[in-house]
């Protein structure tokens, strides 16, 4: 099974090569990362780069890709709409993440450390709670700052940051919280909160390996 994997920042790689190896050894990942897609995002929003996802979708299905796992939320929505046109099935790495917070209970707290997530994670849970039938209280938290340490490469000063937001969120605030990035997965061991911690790596990647067997056996 070959998974192709479309990151908007390095730091993604060893992550999903290190939970396909603990728990899909037979899965071949591809990994494209392309930085100026999230940049221009943030600029001029999510649909100026439609055009070039749907060429690296394409080039994805042309390589033998069984499906292709869009890891950046704030361009997810984006490319699973371009599935059709690829050819492949297209998921985003925080989908099953949000069906799970909708799961845990109607107050979700989503936590981001640039604008550009918020929106579209947020939405996405709306979407998962109309689906499952419930409703959510949701809140967003914009973790000031952080996003310049993760830019400048000081990633244990960002984790920490993110860390120190999550701690402020306590059971009479939230049923659960959403990490609306891949990059905050690990701010998860640090934090001190009781309030259950949802990150997208490890389900996104599970969901996108069944994605992968479905694709191969049809």
């Amino acid at each position: 099974m070959k998974l192709a994997l479309l990151h908007t920042s390095p730091v993604h790689v060893p992550v999903f090569d290190a939970l396909r190896d603990a728990g899909h050894p037979g899965l071949a990942l591809r990994h494209v990362v392309r930085e100026d897609l999230l940049e221009r995002a943030r600029a001029e929003g999510p649909r100026a780069v439609t055009d070039d996802i749907r060429t690296l979708l394409e080039a994805a299905a042309a390589e033998g890709a069984d499906a292709v796992l869009c890891t950046c939320s704030s361009i997810g929505a984006v490319a699973q709409e371009q599935a059709a046109a690829a050819g492949v099935p297209v998921l985003r790495v925080d989908r099953p993440m949000a069906a799970r917070a909708v799961a845990e209970g109607p107050r979700v707290v989503v936590v981001a450390t640039t604008h550009s997530t918020l929106g579209p994670t947020a939405a996405l849970v709306e979407e998962e709670a109309d689906r499952a039938g419930r409703t959510v209280d949701l809140r967003t938290v914009l973790v000031e700052g952080a996003w310049e340490l993760f830019l400048a490469g000081e990633r244990e000063a960002y984790l920490d940051r993110v860390a120190a937001a999550l701690d402020a969120v306590t059971g009479r605030d939230a049923d659960v919280i959403v990490l609306a990035q891949a990059s905050l997965a690990d701010a998860a061991g640090r934090t001190r909160t009781a309030v259950p911690v949802l990150s997208s790596p490890r389900l996104g990647l599970a969901a996108a390996a069944e994605e992968c067997a479905r694709a191969k056996s049809a």
